[in-house]
């Protein structure tokens, strides 16, 4: 059985891997609170001493008005602490799944889905201090696997940590009667997260280097948002704005390894499904 070590399992993503992989893999993480203060030394030394066969790198500052706020904070926690992970996947000879995000697309100006190649200047800090962390993390460990994920949704259940997400935000407007604003002029991936847990496994194969990871989507976020309310079985308000970005990812690197995403339409339908709600 692989012994996974995953960081960040308190988090959003990390508390559901654990629940998903309870019995598939041997499963370990960090003491609670300890990366928050813990140095490369501590971090390299835990790594060291717990010997995974696979590293699940979660843990991440990733409210990015936060970061545009607090960059020392980003920095320490969204650059430093994947490469010193990093560091020690290497020494360990663990195969390291370095999460990564969308939003080294931000400021792109160019339409349609974007790939992983392209050159890129991210147009906030947190975008930023993700992209300079896979730089280093392939430096410091050629055989890292680092993961561009999009904004992730789940609904609320089990206990497990909840955060603003899509379907999430526009269940809470219509309970409230308030509208919720999208642009036309927006276009992103939207992902549910139990696909991404699923799809982690097969990622361990992955040869080292950069992947997008998530649902391919190709209507704006005006339209992506009155599916999801349809699926949901809501009625809510959708105010149009008409500022302009695109994050949607180009998945064909991906595809040719063998791993697919359902589109975001679909992959809301699986959602309910797994929830018991497909027939809202």
């Amino acid at each position: 059985m692989k012994k996974i070590l995953v960081t960040g399992a308190g988090g959003f993503v990390g508390a559901r891997i654990l629940e998903m992989w309870r019995g598939r893999f041997e499963l370990s993480a960090f003491p609670p609170d300890f990366l928050r203060t813990a140095d490369e030394t501590a971090v390299r030394r835990f790594i060291t001493a717990e010997r995974p066969d696979v590293i699940v790198h979660t843990a991440a500052l990733s409210n990015t008005q936060v970061c545009q706020q607090h960059p020392e904070e980003s920095f320490r926690a969204n650059v430093l602490l994947p490469e010193w992970v990093a560091a020690a996947a290497a020494e360990t000879g663990a195969k390291l799944l370095s999460f990564s995000s969308d939003q080294v697309y931000a400021g792109v100006q160019q339409p349609g889905p974007l790939a992983e190649a392209l050159p890129l200047s991210p147009a906030n800090v947190y975008g930023r201090h993700k992209l300079e962390a896979e730089a280093r993390v392939m430096t410091r460990c050629p055989d890292a696997v680092a993961l561009r994920l999009p904004w992730m949704y789940d609904l609320p259940g089990g206990r497990l940590p909840i955060r603003g997400n899509l379907p999430l935000n526009l269940l809470r407007a219509a309970l409230k009667g308030e509208a919720v604003r999208f642009s036309r002029n927006d276009f992103r991936s939207v992902t549910y997260v139990r696909q991404v847990i699923e799809n982690l496994e097969p990622a361990m194969d992955l040869p080292g280097g950069v992947y997008n990871f998530g649902s391919g989507n190709a209507e704006d976020m005006v339209c992506t948002a009155r599916q999801f309310a349809k699926a949901l079985g809501i009625t809510v308000k959708i105010a149009e704005e008409s500022w302009e970005r695109n994050l949607v990812m180009d998945a064909a690197k991906l595809e040719r390894s063998g791993i697919r995403f359902a589109a975001t339409q679909q992959g809301i339908r699986c959602c309910l499904q797994d929830y018991g709600l497909s027939d809202l």
